[in-house]
Parts: structure tokens; C-alpha cells; sequence
């Protein structure tokens, strides 16, 4: 992050701005899973949170679900409060701190680029920026992600990074559609990763001469660079409808043409066949009721027979729970 950007000089560590920052960004959102976000242990996290409450830089309050949420202060007063205090503290060593305007100018520009009004497209040139903005919508994602990749390796720390956030997505039932070149088998750990993902539920195929680059989350917020021929000028974030719409036909012209990973690889995804018939009617029934008590009811089988099905039917999938189960049953059309 840029030095004369830090709240450091104020008095919060690199992990309390983070979070504030977050917070201008998202506003009354949730602390849940946050440091999965921020790659930070989680009670280092809920100290940073914490102190930023008692200080008043985020307040709390409740959304119209009845989660508890956070709000950032606003950044002028946040960057007065902190200053004040430094000050209090350091007494006639910090008579020479005035009150960062840049700063204050700098956190705006945070809080509002988030919202483009009526939609839009936003250009971002920090490379910081960018990378901020896509685990902040992955985060987000309620529904599916969707992304063209056109990098042949993954190195460790690329896969490090994605692997919580995706795995997080994959568990809430957020649907990913991954398209990356057929080069990136070549590479083992890359190659294992896709692997793992498709374990967990996503969908990835691959394709020759890829040099698009497209990520599009929940069908309404578009990622695109800037210059396809140089990522290094930015990257544009649109969520202006007609836009969206362009970019997501070209993500669907892009996946009819590409091939499954399992049909490259030699593995084999499971069929319908793969089960007994009692348990394809476990199956729809996991996905028709709440209770294991009123499957079993309906199906006439005991409690722990019913259970001892459902475990066999997520094994035969490779589903990591119920839900899982449910959305991978609901791709190969079983239900």
C-alpha cells in the first residue's frame, strides 16, 4: 500500500486498515469469514475489529435479516478521531501532525468508487486496487462466478491465495464456471488445483488459443482489462447492463467451445446409474425437505438408514455437504 496513503501515523496497524477500508467499501455488511478475505488469523482479526469499535471507526448495527452488521465512520471524521488521539498521546512530539486532507481525499475515493451511480464502468490502474476489488466480489458472490483465464501456471502463491475464497464460495453453493487454456495441465501443481476445485463442486473446461480474460460475478458486475494486449494499463469494472450482457455472451461462446476437464483428464464424473434407485429418492428428497426426520418419514425408513443413504449418496457425488450434493445432482440433470 502506498506510504502516504497508511493510517499507520494514526495509529492502526496494517491489519485495522484493511478492515476500515473494507468496511468503506461494503458498508453494513457482515464480519463473518473475514479472515478468509484477508488471509489473517481469524482472533487477530476479531481484536482488529474490536479496537476499531471501541475507537469508532466501525459501528454496529443490524440488517433488515437480523445479521449483525458493520458500518465504517465516515473518513474525515474517522482521520480527526485518530488524530486527536495521537496527539492526546504524544503530547509536544506530535505537534507537528496536522490533519491528513490527502488521506481523508484518498478514503473517499475508496467509499465512492464502490458505487458507480446508475451502474457503469469504473477504470482502476493500482495493481493493489484490482486485486482488492476481485476478492472483494468473490467474497460477495451469492450466486456463480464466471471466469476465463488465460494463464498456463498458477504458481503457489496464486493458488494459496484463491483457494480459501473459493472453497468458500463452493461451500455457500455459489456456482463457479472456470474456462483456462489446455497448457495449464501441463503444469502439475496448476493441474492439481483444477482437479481439486472439480472435486469440490466447480465446473472447468479447457480450451486451445485462449488470450481472453473475463470475470463476471452473480450476472450483474463484469471485470475486464483495460487493454487486453497490456494487463498492465488496468483493469475496467462495469456494471452497466448492456455491457454485462456482451461480456457474458462471450464468456458462454468461449465455454460451448471448450472441453470438460474430466474428458481431458481421463476422469470420470459420476451418472445417474452410479446409484441404487432407493438412493436417487434419498437424493430428491434431500433436496425437497429441511429434516432428515421428514425424508425418512415420507421414504418409510428408519432415521439412521435414511442418514447412512445420504452419506453414500455424497461419497458417490465427491460433495462436500448436502448443498454441494444438491447443485452438483442439478448440473448432470439427476433432479
Amino acid at each position: 500500500m502506498n506510504s502516504a496513503g497508511s493510517m499507520a501515523a494514526l495509529g492502526l496497524s496494517g491489519t485495522e486498515e484493511r478492515l476500515y477500508r473494507h468496511f468503506l467499501r461494503n458498508p453494513g455488511t457482515s464480519a463473518e469469514d473475514l479472515h478468509l478475505l484477508l488471509h489473517t488469523p481469524r482472533g487477530e482479526v476479531r481484536g482488529a475489529l474490536e479496537r476499531l469499535t471501541g475507537l469508532g471507526l466501525l459501528r454496529r448495527g443490524r440488517s433488515t435479516s437480523g445479521h449483525d452488521t458493520l458500518t465504517a465512520a465516515d473518513p474525515e471524521a474517522a482521520v480527526g478521531l485518530l488524530t486527536d488521539r495521537r496527539l492526546n498521546e504524544l503530547h509536544h512530539e506530535l505537534r507537528q501532525v496536522t490533519r491528513p486532507q490527502h488521506l481523508v481525499a484518498e478514503l473517499r475515493a475508496d467509499m465512492g468508487a464502490h458505487t458507480p451511480a446508475g451502474g457503469g464502468v469504473e477504470r482502476m490502474t493500482n495493481l493493489t486496487q484490482i486485486r482488492d476489488r476481485i476478492d472483494d466480489l468473490a467474497f460477495f458472490a451469492r450466486h456463480e462466478v464466471l471466469s476465463v483465464e488465460p494463464h498456463t501456471a498458477l504458481t503457489p502463491e496464486n493458488i494459496a491465495h484463491a483457494r480459501p475464497l473459493d472453497s468458500r464460495c463452493l461451500r455457500r453453493g455459489v456456482r463457479i464456471r472456470s474456462v483456462v487454456p489446455k497448457e495449464a495441465l501441463d503444469d502439475p501443481a496448476t493441474a492439481a488445483y483444477l482437479r481439486e476445485l472439480g472435486a469440490q463442486g466447480a465446473r472447468i473446461r479447457l480450451c486451445a488459443d485462449l488470450a481472453e480474460r473475463v470475470l463476471v460475478y452473480d450476472r450483474h458486475t463484469a471485470l475486464v482489462p483495460a487493454d487486453p494486449a497490456d494487463t498492465s494499463r488496468g483493469a475496467l469494472l462495469a456494471r452497466e447492463p448492456g455491457l454485462v450482457a456482451s461480456i457474458l455472451a462471450l464468456f458462454e461462446k468461449i465455454w460451448d467451445r471448450a472441453t470438460d476437464l474430466a474428458a481431458l483428464t481421463g476422469d470420470s464424473a459420476p451418472d445417474a446409474g452410479a446409484l441404487t434407485p432407493v438412493e436417487l429418492e434419498v437424493l430428491k428428497s434431500m433436496c425437497r425437505v429441511a429434516k432428515d426426520e421428514i425424508g425418512a418419514r415420507e421414504l418409510g425408513v428408519s432415521l439412521r438408514t435414511y442418514r447412512r443413504h445420504v452419506a453414500d449418496v455424497l461419497r458417490t457425488l465427491n460433495a462436500g455437504n448436502r448443498a454441494h450434493a444438491a447443485l452438483l445432482a442439478r448440473e448432470r440433470g439427476w433432479i
